[in-house]
């Protein structure tokens, strides 16, 4: 009897281990995802996307920039020479509109997700100066950005094209710079309210360093809305990439974009070619869209009133 009451203090004393942060975590976005239809067929959009970025150029059924002049302005679904079908049609160089539409996903994506990285990076490390010192150093910071933003965006960005030339690497910089002042205004404010909370004081009496309270103690807290503003972001990039491409000032004309196949389309839609706008302006929409979706369940996700609801 001893026993058998020794055994059940032992069950009651053991702990029973509770499921892991990250785990409930992960379940609720899950849960939340299957809730929100439209956020998962968003997310299966953007997978799709990635997926033809990532092997595009093995599922292209022909080189992008191959000319063929016997095969001008094909419909959608036509044979060319030696039984070779243009699902998508070809351009007005004979061009296979799907080869080049896949490539043009690489481009395009790289772009966006690279434009953020850089604007955020950017603005991420300015906000966190301009809030933690305040003073003299956040009237610069943010008077430099409302300089900026006293100009068109696109026009800045045609004036940094001109001047650097057209290039890959060169839109990624110009793009990401454009985009800095939003996530330093954001970090900015977050930063104002984090660093009189206790924990940045408690951090501060044990000894940590400027750049440990701001990378460690004040950054982690601040990803969140971060991740949000990215999410819609994207999206904007992708559309002022096409648009940049649209007027030439884009990536170099070798390489395929959703852009630069709508700017090539402009002198052949009154003539009732069709497919060469369509598909990259459908490309465009979607992943664009998609983009919007997964930033307002990202919102909707993260928002810590709705978590304690969930």
């Amino acid at each position: 009897m001893a026993n058998i009451d020794s055994d059940a203090r032992l069950d009651l004393q053991t702990p029973v281990p509770a499921p892991s942060y990250r785990r409930r975590e992960a379940a609720r976005a899950m849960r939340s995802l299957v809730a929100s239809r439209w956020a998962l067929v968003g997310l299966i959009v953007l997978l799709v996307a990635v997926f033809v970025a990532v092997f595009g150029p093995w599922l292209a059924p022909f080189d992008p920039n191959r000319q063929n002049i016997m095969a001008r302005l094909l419909p959608p679904g036509a044979e060319g020479q030696g039984g070779a079908v243009y699902w998508l049609g070809s351009d007005h160089l004979g061009r296979d509109v799907l080869s080049r539409l896949l490539y043009g996903a690489r481009v395009s994506l790289t772009v966006g997700i690279a434009s953020i990285l850089v604007g955020g990076t950017i603005g991420t490390l300015l906000g966190l100066v301009s809030g933690y010192f305040r003073g003299w150093v956040d009237d610069v910071i943010m008077r430099l950005g409302d300089i900026q933003l006293a100009f068109p965006f696109i026009l800045l960005a045609i004036m940094f094209l001109v001047v650097l030339g057209p290039g890959l690497m060169n839109i990624i910089l110009v793009l990401g710079i454009g985009q800095w002042i939003t996530y330093a205004r954001i970090v900015r404010a977050q930063t104002l309210s984090l660093r009189e909370k206790e924990y940045v004081e408690a951090a501060r009496a044990m000894g940590d360093g400027t750049a440990s309270i701001l990378f460690r103690t004040i950054l982690p807290n601040i990803v969140a809305p971060l991740t949000v503003i990215a999410s819609f972001n994207v999206a904007s990039v992708i559309l002022s990439e096409a648009a940049l491409s649209f007027l030439g000032l884009g990536v170099p004309p070798d390489v395929p974009t959703w852009g630069s196949m709508l700017s090539e389309s402009r002198d052949h839609l009154l003539s009732n070619k069709w497919w060469m706008a369509v598909f990259p302006g459908l490309a465009i929409v979607f992943v664009v869209l998609a983009f919007n979706i997964i930033g307002d369940w990202l919102r909707d996700f993260l928002d810590p009133r709705l978590k304690e609801r969930g």
